[in-house]
């Protein structure tokens, strides 16, 4: 009962669950505001009314997205306070500051220009109206950054110094903070993922209408330009996580040696990536591998006859760095070990990989079977509309070994996860809003599911006149009339 009421236990699994259920509608809004900007840009170089229709389908899809993912992101901010208050107290003064842009600069931004580009159809010239959904995706990208710059701290904190007679951390160098090499990694391998998601949920819009013969030529247009999306935007999700890899090898040793569970220094060849791997329960002892050698060293260094160091050497090196001396409250964990659990960061790590790699084969594959207008066995459509949440799967595994891998640090080498949990917050109180929350957020998701899909099971509107053409034919947008995306 009493790991049950663990206040520590149940604030992870609440920060876990709530931070995971936002990120389903973070990287959707990235992903498709900048098709939907594409898309647009189309319509205005090229006047075909087809990539206008395209742009108010999937623009309001977007919205919808977009509407669900402030109100479950304001959750975020408050878990701070309540579950983890020293944590808060601790490192506020930096971790706070790259929250505060986000809020202040990019968020009122993004909200600026959106609310110009649903408002301003028949208000704003046809290229001035473009603009305001490139700012707007420009403001979801520089608010993403903002966000991993916080995040980047607690996987390598810098720009701070320890404030002993107040026992904080105190800003330093805001800008050593915003350009922490992990926040220079995370940003663009995050915001191709996003536009992979976005790519194949337009492709299973696409797949949902081709399958029952509507709007053929627009959604073939939909579909392809989805996959392509999905394809180019996995190139870079492999050449970014890659420098991430190195870059996090460097800042989190451990980390990158529990993804490959390897428990002593290795190189050369022995330095090998595992495809698959079984091994005895606690891990420790492989039994049997498919290995690919000479990769787990040039992933983690960029040559293959680098080093990289295991679990056990690890272990004995930040035992001595972190559990000698006389103030090691915040740095040594209770149990002693600087291991995260082995099984979730392995897997999660090759799950990762492994969805993001069948989202684009299903793409690769598509792409081949639709380059000529035939008809297609209703099972293609089918795979095509389930490979839409591949990609969020893939981002959702990514960001659990991101969290999960740097335990049991909560900022890396500076406080652990146990000492930044609120000391007055009994167990009962946490597991109470845990459940709640889950409720409340699984009610929301049906809403979610339901919006979306009504939004495309609706298909294309209809154009009673283009943009910037008023109705009365003059030319003039008809100030009688309220724009509006849809």
């Amino acid at each position: 009962m009493n790991e049950i009421l663990d206040p520590l236990v149940l604030a992870r699994w609440q920060f876990g669950l709530t931070t995971l259920y936002h990120f389903i509608f973070v990287p959707l809004t990235i992903g498709l505001s900048l098709l939907v900007a594409i898309l647009q840009t189309v319509w205005v170089r090229t006047g075909k009314v087809k990539y206008l229709k395209l742009t108010k389908l999937f623009g309001k899809i977007f919205l919808i997205n977009f509407a669900m993912g402030i109100v479950t992101g304001i959750v975020q901010e408050f878990q701070f306070g309540m579950n983890w208050s020293n944590y808060s107290r601790f490192v506020g003064d930096i971790f706070g500051a790259p929250l505060a842009m986000e809020g202040l600069i990019a968020f009122f931004f993004e909200a600026t220009f959106i609310g110009l580009w649903i408002f301003g159809w028949d208000k704003l010239p046809k290229r001035l109206h473009l603009m305001t959904i490139w700012f707007t995706w420009i403001g979801t990208t520089v608010s993403a950054y903002f966000i991993l710059a916080a995040n980047a701290f607690m996987q390598n904190p810098q720009g701070f110094e320890i404030n002993a007679e107040k026992g904080r951390a105190e800003l330093l160098d805001i800008g050593a903070v915003l350009t922490n090499p992990i926040a220079l990694s995370q940003f663009p391998h995050t915001i191709f993922a996003a536009i992979m998601f976005g790519g194949t949920v337009m492709v299973a819009v696409a797949a949902w209408h081709l399958k029952r013969n509507q709007y053929v030529d627009e959604m073939r247009t939909a579909l392809r330009f989805g996959a392509w999306t999905n394809i180019v935007a996995f190139l870079g999700v492999g050449l970014t996580g890659h420098t991430l890899g190195m870059t996090m090898t460097q800042a989190q040793p451990m980390k990158m040696a529990a993804a490959e569970a390897l428990y002593n220094n290795a190189s050369g060849a022995d330095a090998s990536f595992s495809l698959f791997s079984l091994g005895t329960p606690d891990g420790a002892h492989e039994i049997f591998s498919v290995r690919i050698p000479y990769l787990l060293s040039f992933l983690s260094n960029g040559t293959f006859d680098g080093s990289v160091e295991g679990i056990r050497n690890l272990q004995s090196d930040y035992t001595a760095m972190y559990c000698s001396g006389p103030d090691t409250l915040l740095t040594c964990p209770s149990d002693g070990q600087f291991a995260p659990v082995i099984w979730i960061t392995y897997w999660t790590f090759r799950w990762m990989i492994g969805l993001g790699a069948l989202a684009t084969l299903v793409s690769a594959v598509g792409l081949w079977i639709t380059r000529k207008n035939k008809e297609l066995p209703n099972w293609v459509w089918k795979v095509a509309i389930w490979t839409a949440p591949i990609p969020m799967l893939a981002s959702l595994v990514g960001w659990t070994f991101t969290e999960m891998g740097r335990q049991p640090w909560i900022v890396f080498g500076v406080m652990t996860t146990e000492q930044g949990v609120s000391p007055g917050v009994p167990g009962w109180a946490v597991l109470t809003s845990l459940i709640v929350f889950t409720l409340v957020y699984g009610g929301l998701a049906v809403v979610e599911f339901k919006l979306i899909f009504k939004a495309a099971k609706a298909g294309l509107p209809e154009i009673e006149h283009l943009p910037g053409e008023g109705g009365d034919g003059t030319g003039e947008p008809d100030p009688q009339k309220l724009a509006t995306v849809y």
